[in-house]
């Protein structure tokens, strides 16, 4: 497995995502529709929206996942916050960087994922709305369009917090 570096903006990325004073709060329906709707639209089992924090990826909504974060040295999301087109992993298996992550080789078994990268009105990555399945698979162009979208509901949603 390998962890994901820091962002170059890592000071700046983590005071603004405090700054939204969103982390540890409890479930807002407005972020719940739009996760309910990602897993519904693309039919996979898990969709959240997930903030990376120093330490851990806290899911301030989750569809499919009984936890509410993992550590960060195991997050897909770390890596999809360093890039800006989203980043789409068909099988996390014939990916050396999660091959041996304890969250594909063991529960909740991530085989897919896709994690559309959150932007603040800075420009920092707080996380992503994210799309995971226990089955390989690829979105085409159309998909993409629809997950950057929902991307955009999200955005919208933290800038009105």
């Amino acid at each position: 497995m390998l962890a994901a570096p820091l962002p170059d903006n890592e000071r700046e990325r983590l005071a603004a995502l405090r700054a939204l004073l969103i982390l540890d709060t409890p479930p807002e329906e407005r972020f719940d529709r739009i996760t309910a709707f990602a897993a519904q639209e693309f039919a996979v089992p898990i969709a959240t929206i997930s903030l990376v924090d120093a330490e851990r990826q806290w899911f301030k909504s989750r569809v499919g996942l009984d936890v509410c974060e993992t550590g960060r040295d195991e997050s897909f999301c770390a890596h999809a916050i360093l890039q800006d087109a989203i980043l789409v992993i068909p099988d996390a298996l014939a990916d050396p960087r999660f091959a041996d992550n304890p969250l594909v080789t063991g529960a909740p078994h991530i085989r897919f994922y896709a994690g559309a990268q959150l932007r603040l009105a800075d420009g920092s990555k707080p996380g992503t709305l994210c799309l995971i399945d226990r089955v390989t698979r690829q979105l085409d162009s159309v998909e993409l369009a629809i997950l950057a979208s929902l991307r955009q509901l999200v955005e919208e949603e933290l800038h009105a917090r």
